[in-house]
């Protein structure tokens, strides 16, 4: 009865919508619909953490750069060219397009300025790291930015000129006023913003809380008709409407319906087959710039012998993973960095076990340990080279290894990583390790893991990095081993604090690209993270109505996306 009326408020829900959206566009037939999975949190581009937020106010505030979709190389985007360094006095100058905001007013350096000055005094968060080090902002005309850094500092380029750019005009009486405030940072990210100014190739129409949310284009967009990197820009849509949608059932089922174009969110395995069969949906299949993993405990035994790890990294069958547990919908993982991220991802690092037999993953874990000092009452392999049960394995020191816990996230958090941890588990049992995958609750795990290092392994991801390779150094630099810090193994090696300090400070990206796979191959050989997968971004759209889309690492939700979809030319038509 509970399962029958839930699918009813979910019909209900969905004719709702559905009627909602045909009065509010009963003449708008250029109108892309897309569905979320849930409604943005805030139109405060500084408030913004959720990644539905994120999606709308993406197309209305824009950086200084973007990234190419193909290559992922800096792209000039409200910037005209290329930044100049100029390495004696240590300053970048950036030179701007001539562009407008939505509200006709032209977007010049002074707004530039503004927006890295707020961010300092501010400190505002996710963004204040990538300004801090800029020691002067000059703007010798309207249509030049001078940035003086304190100190070289490799990431200006992937960060603090990704910054979406605010208008002056909009922001400096707010947070001017939040300045007399006790809590000024608060003041100026619990701002209201009704109707945001941006330089985007959308501007906020209208946004129903709880119904739609309606973007139109905007008349001052800086690229319509240009062409940027080869692209021809839009919009050539009028409008976007945006719907949410509370589950993915109903979502998929108003895609199939044609009351939407565009599912704005990941695509489940459950749906695939059905939709795949749909003639009018189309599915795209992207990677995700993710890293999933098991992490050890490096502080104290067993984990603080390279060697153990090793022979993990042996056992673990990365393929049963995707095939099995995500269905195919990933990809197996080698590297910190993802294989996609091409100029910085080290790809000569050791594939451990990779094409092995379940046989062979034994053997060599076996040997790997025998030869470090391991012993068993029973081993793994007996005289004859055959695998038989192991009991009891024994430290080099002759100790009996003791039970250990692989923490995960509980399944209906993760699933995927709730059973990779059972899987792990009695891959180390079948060589005798005393395995015991525990799920605990996420915020306890991390507690567990990142407050109180309280732990011997565990099974956690990162859903989106960065590009920039930096966290690299921040999840492995000892200087991170510390309650709450990055490094939550407690990797200590002073040799790849050395190579990480040099990376943050390398402005040539070629001699930091050398910097950076250097590192990579040290956390390959030392593994206090094993990299075990990431998932794959697939996503749906109606294919009879809008075509265009550009896909690139995380999707097809993308700026390029937005601004090169089109209605789909019928004949007849």
């Amino acid at each position: 009865m509970i399962s029958r009326c839930r699918w009813l408020s979910h019909l209900c829900l969905l004719f709702t919508v559905m009627a909602i959206m045909a009065c509010h566009e009963e003449s708008r037939s250029n109108a892309l619909k897309i569905g979320l999975a849930e409604e943005p949190r805030t139109l405060n581009i500084w408030l913004a953490s959720d990644a539905n937020s994120r999606k709308v106010l993406s197309l209305i505030y824009q950086p200084l750069y973007i990234y190419d979709p193909d290559t992922l190389d800096l792209v000039p985007w409200l910037a005209e060219s290329m930044p100049m360094f100029d390495e004696q006095n240590l300053t970048y100058t950036v030179r701007l397009r001539k562009a407008k905001w939505s509200d006709g007013t032209p977007f010049t350096s002074l707004d530039v300025a503004f927006t890295g000055r707020l961010i300092q005094s501010f400190k505002v968060p996710r963004y204040s790291s990538k300004w801090k080090f800029i020691k002067q902002i000059e703007t010798p005309d309207l249509h030049t930015v001078v940035f003086h850094l304190k100190k070289p500092m490799a990431s200006f380029l992937t960060g603090t000129l990704f910054t979406p750019m605010v208008q002056e005009k909009e922001w400096a009486s707010v947070a001017e006023k939040a300045k007399t405030t006790e809590k000024p940072v608060a003041a100026l990210l619990n701002h209201r913003v009704h109707h945001p100014v941006g330089t985007g190739p959308f501007t906020l129409e209208q946004w129903q809380r709880g119904a739609f949310l309606h973007l139109k284009k905007s008349s001052y967009f800086f690229g319509t008709g240009k062409t940027i990197n080869g692209r021809i820009l839009g919009p050539y849509v009028d409008d976007l409407v945006y719907t949410v949608f509370g589950t993915s059932d109903v979502a998929v089922l108003a895609l199939k319906k044609g009351s939407i174009d565009m599912f704005w969110w990941p695509i489940q395995p459950g749906y695939l087959a059905d939709l795949s069969r749909q003639a009018d949906i189309r599915l795209f299949t992207n990677e995700k710039s993710a890293l999933y993993f098991i992490g050890f405990n490096l502080r104290h035994a067993p984990f603080d012998d390279p060697a153990l790890r090793r022979a993990v990294a042996y056992l673990i069958d990365k393929d049963f993973i995707v095939s099995r547990i995500l269905q195919g919908q990933g990809t197996k993982m080698f590297s910190v960095v993802p294989a996609e991220n091409r100029f910085w991802y080290a790809s000569d690092l050791p594939r451990y076990g990779d094409g092995l037999s379940r046989e062979n993953r034994l053997k060599t874990a076996y040997r790997l340990l025998s030869e470090a000092g391991y012993t068993w009452t029973v081993p793994p392999v007996d005289a004859d080279g055959d695998i038989q049960p192991a009991k009891a394995i024994r430290l080099p020191t002759g100790q009996t290894m003791n039970r250990f816990t692989i923490l995960t996230p509980p399944a209906d958090y993760d699933p995927h990583r709730a059973i990779s941890g059972l899987m792990i588990q009695e891959w180390l049992r079948d060589l005798g390790l005393p395995a015991y995958a525990r799920p605990m609750a996420f915020s306890s795990l991390l507690q567990q893991v990142k407050g109180n290092h309280d732990f011997d392994a565990f099974i956690l991801g990162y859903g989106r990095l960065r590009l920039d390779p930096g966290y690299v150094r921040n999840l492995f630099h000892s200087s991170n081993d510390k309650s709450r810090g990055w490094n939550m193994s407690g990797y200590h090696n002073p040799a790849f604090d050395r190579v990480a300090d040099r990376s943050v400070t390398e402005m040539d990206p070629g001699k930091r690209q050398v910097l950076v796979k250097e590192m990579q191959k040290m956390i390959a050989r030392d593994l206090p993270y094993i990299p075990l997968y990431k998932p794959s971004v697939v996503e749906a759209v109606r294919k009879d109505r809008f075509d265009g889309w550009v896909e690139m690492l995380e999707g097809i939700g993308n700026i390029w996306s937005m601004c090169q979809v089109k209605p789909v030319k019928h004949d007849g038509a």
